[in-house]
């Protein structure tokens, strides 16, 4: 584990428990190259893999060639202009109008420590159980330096990268593209995984043979968008949950990206991701510099658990922050899809009342609390209460709520502005558009300068302000809608490139003030599930997976997601049915077991639901209470995936001691003349005996041993109809290695009684 410099071979080697990570300073020059990344190794004298003892060879021994080397060298860090035809990392324009930079080797500092970046979400650590490479490149000709920064956590097989680019010379430079990972490698068959979708479909997973020339996922939306997730993943042909390996990156970034895969004219792979260069410039001041986004890097030879469970763990671990990081989540009913924009104090209370009865635990208030808010049409950027619908503002409401033991949250949408609206009455300038150009609405609605302080600053008073008024404990923080029409009335011209990027910076601005100055709230990022992204995961322990609540469709979304994210992430919500979204009627039991892989909750009219569907809901939130650490805490196995075989789903949590798990199991749709199916468990202790319970009910006092549960499995017969559900809960009973076939049939003897 650690960091190490070996000057002699000027190679760095950088492990992780189950890693290697190598990185050489190559030639006369001081090319900084890509040696190796994948499996623990023990030797670190690698440079030939570099292939400089080759044709064209270095520009030290074969100049009359150097644009050969450029265009075969295995960069750490790319750029643009001299010869390197493939994506660039960096690509600068001088005052001058050129645009080429070469990087090389100038200094080079290990810490323990990881620091944090200015303005930007970024993994921490609070020990010294972090270390950090920082390899300063530059630029002698431009005057520019750019920093690499790589750290490894001692509990975490990811490294973690960003890049800081400084202007040293007396002329401004424009940033026309800074990505902040790149990664050269032979290719080995690999194959692109990546996560695509729309609204109320995200994050399906889709997986392609990698072929020359470049395949990319990306959002110039101004967010990370429904369609398509800042991952992507490099996978060996035949790579499943638990074989094969992986190369998988991760954006913490919010706003603009680009992931891409680029397979050359040698067979040569070259992984890149970072901040979107379209309609991406930043004029950089002499003296300034440039904080780049973090990357996430994942190597896994155990296929993609082993991914998985390092991006859950790292997440959970080193990124999440606040009082929810470590503790279970409220059961909440949002009254979104019980009443939309028709309520009052009244209707709200009732809904309340009979929630309190059935042991949920907190009201949330959707939209439409606020300003001349009747329809999507008008309001937004009004952020005072509407008395016409609650008499005497928050507090008669919210001391309603708190007085039946129940907590209080309110839905937000800070970012956007409606032109029916005193806020846009009074600063039109305040909304993205091109003077002279008809703007383009969406959802009746405009977005909002963040760009601009006064922006931010006017928001953070009226957003205290509400938060100020009641006794409020949750924040729904909603963003319905992309970035176009790109252009800042603070922003000269030479700056207009800056916008997305400062906009994003202004989003984060006001989040950090939110949970730093109101810790005792709990804030959920919504987007409609579009900004799903470890950036949001910086500031709210949870995010709102989709707008589809609709049980089936969901299976799939929360497949996708809980591929990169963990469980306790995933905001999830029974709602009723049937379906608002899709019209479908799935049963309240099944819509359960699948809310129960995110945070819980429920979005319907509590007073309106059959009485034998409010009767489960005590029984729900008991399950919850009592599987709520192990979901939020456990280890994550796919074991069967719906967007595969569109017949049933199936995936299951093991406590970090392998002492619990939970299976759950879902017919999506029955078939004739089908017998039971064998499920066999992952991630169990195969020498530890475990109890198996059914839906909550001990199973004739059956005890198995790890070992069996993995290899021989359970036979779980036909449920008999579409959209049925099962949970299989397991816990360790006895010792390991000692329990006999005799004590065995003693503890089952002894649990039937």
């Amino acid at each position: 584990m650690g960091i190490k410099f070996y000057e002699e071979e000027r190679v760095f080697k950088l492990d992780t428990c189950k890693s290697s990570y190598l990185i050489g300073i190559a030639d006369e020059e001081k090319f900084v190259g890509h040696i190796y990344y994948g499996k623990t190794i023990g030797d670190w004298d690698l440079q030939n893999l570099l292939k400089m003892e080759e044709y064209p060879f270095a520009p030290s021994k074969n100049n009359g060639e150097r644009l050969g080397f450029y265009n075969f060298f295995p960069m750490e860090y790319s750029t643009h202009g001299i010869g390197d035809y493939r994506e660039s990392c960096i690509e600068v324009k001088t005052v001058e109008g050129t645009n080429a930079a070469k990087l090389t080797y100038k200094a080079h500092e290990i810490y323990d420590s990881k620091p944090a970046l200015l303005g930007l979400p970024s993994t921490f650590s609070q020990d010294t159980s972090v270390t950090t490479l920082d390899i300063v490149t530059e630029d002698q000709i431009l005057g520019l330096e750019v920093i690499l920064r790589y750290s490894i956590f001692a509990d975490s097989e990811a490294i973690v990268r960003s890049v800081f680019v400084k202007n040293n010379s007396r002329k401004e430079i424009y940033l026309n593209k800074v990505l902040t990972a790149c990664m050269d490698m032979d290719n080995r068959e690999f194959e692109v995984l990546t996560l695509h979708g729309a609204w109320a479909r995200e994050r399906k997973l889709q997986r392609n043979p990698i072929v020359y020339g470049r395949q990319n996922v990306a959002s110039v939306k101004g967010e990370s968008s429904h369609q398509e997730s800042p991952f992507m993943a490099l996978v060996t042909k035949g790579t499943n949950q638990t074989v094969g390996e992986v190369y998988a990156m991760n954006f913490v970034y919010s706003g603009n990206f680009l992931g891409q895969v680029e397979l050359s004219q040698f067979d040569s792979v070259r992984m890149v991701m970072g901040i979107h260069p379209t309609d991406f410039y930043w004029k950089l001041e002499a003296g300034q510099g440039f904080q780049a986004p973090e990357v996430v890097l994942v190597y896994s030879s155990r296929g993609l658990d082993g991914m998985t469970h390092t991006f859950h763990d790292l997440y959970r671990n080193h990124l999440i922050r606040g009082k929810y990081k470590d503790i279970r989540r409220p059961v909440l009913i949002n009254n979104w899809e019980a009443t939309y924009f028709d309520f009052d104090t009244e209707k709200l209370l009732a809904i309340a009342k009979e929630a309190s009865a059935h042991r949920i635990e907190m009201l949330v208030m959707d939209d439409g609390w606020f300003g001349k808010r009747n329809d999507d049409k008008s309001g937004l950027g009004d952020w005072i209460v509407n008395e016409n619908k609650l008499k005497g503002g928050f507090n008669p409401l919210v001391s309603g709520v708190n007085d039946l033991n129940m907590e209080f949250g309110i839905w937000l949408e800070p970012e956007m502005v409606c032109p029916d609206s005193d806020l846009y009455r009074a600063h039109p300038d305040w909304a993205i558009q091109i003077p002279g150009r008809e703007a383009t609405l969406a959802r009746y609605q405009y977005v909002l300068d963040y760009s601009r302080q006064e922006v931010l600053e006017y928001l953070w008073e009226n957003i205290k302000k509400v938060l100020q008024s009641a006794n409020i404990t949750y924040v729904k923080w909603d963003m319905n809608r992309y970035l176009c029409d790109l252009y800042s009335a603070a922003l000269p011209a030479e700056r207009q490139g800056e916008l997305s990027h400062r906009f994003m910076l202004g989003v984060y601005e006001l989040q950090e003030r939110l949970v730093t100055e109101f810790p005792h709230i709990l804030l959920e990022n919504c987007s409609s599930g579009g900004r799903f992204d470890p950036g949001m995961l910086y500031y709210s322990p949870q995010i709102w997976t989709s707008d589809d609540t609709d049980g089936v469709e969901r299976l799939g979304i929360q497949e996708g997601t809980a591929l990169v994210y963990p469980l306790s992430s995933m905001g999830a919500h029974i709602s009723d049915c049937p379906n608002h979204q899709l019209g479908r009627s799935v049963p309240f039991e099944t819509r359960g077991y699948i809310a129960m892989a995110g945070t819980f909750g429920y979005e319907l009219d509590i007073t309106k639901i059959s009485p034998e569907e409010r009767d489960m809901i005590p029984k729900q939130v008991e399950a919850y209470h009592k599987y709520s650490d192990l979901i939020r805490r456990g280890d994550y196995y796919r074991i069967a995936s719906y967007q595969e075989n569109h017949f049933y789903d199936c995936w299951q949590v093991v406590s970090k001691d392998k002492e619990e798990v939970l299976l759950t199991f879902i017919q999506v749709l029955n078939r004739p003349n089908y017998h039971g199916r064998i499920i066999c468990f992952r991630g169990l202790d195969e020498h530890k005996a475990y109890q198996i319970s059914y839906n909550g009910n001990v199973y004739n006092g059956k005890i198995l041993k790890g070992s069996t549960l993995m290899n021989a499995g359970i036979l779980l017969e036909n449920l008999y109809t579409d959209f049925a559900g099962i949970q299989i809960y397991l816990h360790v009973v006895g010792k390991p290695d000692i329990v006999s076939c005799d004590q065995r049939m003693n503890v089952e003897k002894m649990l039937s009684m």
